[in-house]
């Protein structure tokens, strides 16, 4: 190897060192360089090729480069020895705020893997949605009146391909609808996430909440699958003791509708001055029915040959069941007291 290349190569490896070396960490930085396979420890290992009356110059250049890679690797510990050597060790340490999952993110958990074990599998979807996905291919068709049973908030001044605001979804839906579009039956699908509604913030109503949707897609599905989903579902959630009802209930998106009501898991309807079902025994859980043929055309779907349920729950309503809490507005104040409470 002659001067002129030993020297070109060590440049090489100091523009190198220029580039990477604030990307890198710096334990990662010294073996680059200088570990016993690094680019300047190979470099100048050859320095026994370069002619004897020019190895002491090329020599020099590679323990400077070496000792400014030495003293950037090695700054940040003298910096911390210093720091240490400042502390009184002898003071007692500050008490340490350990995190806690909320109650709704325990509660979500338990709910994504009660549907996991019936076999449903997990999809997301983007909480701005377009009038498409959110209302006309759930069957919600332009100035309907069951358009006013969510007060939607709309964008100004970005609008989808129809030339139509924007909203924040108003329920979690629209991604059954993506999914379907997406992919061919059969299928078995949860969808959790935010969603927002127009409403004044009291004990039971909110203007953000989460919502999980769930739908089953296949040949010859009826209602005796959608009690049976829903029941195992409840029950693993509650515990055997759990029972649910179906009441009939309008849905644009699903014919027929029907409202579930699960009993009372705190009285199981046995309390009349039960605080929580009011002495009645029962609590609206769910909303759920057999997809409509609407739907299952606006996605591409034969409604001869495929069938299908779809359910819809507030997660918040599991979450003050499964904790006793009375008041919504609780799981949003970021009081450390109550998710010490669940740990």
């Amino acid at each position: 190897m002659t001067k002129e290349e030993w020297l070109s190569k060590l440049f090489q490896i100091e523009h190198y060192f220029d580039t990477i070396k604030n990307s890198y960490p710096k334990s990662d930085i010294r073996d680059i360089f200088l570990g016993k396979k690094g680019e300047l420890t190979l470099l100048l290992k050859k320095i026994s090729e370069i002619p004897v009356e020019h190895r002491k110059e090329v020599g020099l250049k590679g323990n400077e480069l070496k000792k400014m890679i030495e003293e950037f690797v090695t700054e940040d510990y003298e910096n911390v020895s210093e720091v240490l050597n400042e502390i009184d060790i002898t003071l007692p340490s500050k008490k340490i705020n350990f995190s806690f999952r909320h109650p709704i993110t325990i509660t979500l958990s338990k709910i994504i893997e009660s549907f996991k074990k019936l076999g449903f599998s997990l999809e997301w979807g983007p909480l701005v949605e377009e009038d498409f996905y959110n209302f006309k291919a759930l069957n919600f068709p332009d100035h309907h009146p069951a358009r006013d049973m969510q007060d939607t908030f709309y964008i100004d001044g970005l609008f989808d391909s129809e030339g139509k605001n924007l909203i924040l979804r108003t329920h979690t839906s629209p991604v059954q609808i993506r999914t379907m579009l997406k992919y061919k039956p059969p299928l078995r699908v949860i969808s959790p996430g935010r969603v927002f509604r127009s409403e004044a913030v009291d004990a039971t109503h909110s203007f953000v909440f989460n919502q999980i949707e769930g739908f089953y897609v296949d040949s010859k599905v009826n209602m005796c699958d959608l009690k049976w989903a829903l029941e195992n579902f409840i029950k693993d959630l509650f515990g055997n003791s759990a029972k649910i009802k179906f009441m009939p209930s309008y849905f644009p998106f699903v014919e027929p509708g029907a409202q579930v009501e699960v009993s009372c898991v705190f009285c199981s309807g046995r309390n009349i001055n039960c605080k929580v079902c009011k002495g009645v025994g029962w609590l609206e859980m769910l909303g759920a029915g057999i997809i409509h043929p609407n739907v299952l055309k606006n996605c591409g779907y034969d409604p001869y040959q495929w069938s299908g349920f779809a359910f819809g729950a507030g997660i918040e309503r599991f979450t003050m069941l499964l904790f006793g809490i009375d008041d919504l507005r609780t799981l949003y104040e970021n009081d450390l007291r109550i998710l010490r409470q669940v740990v």
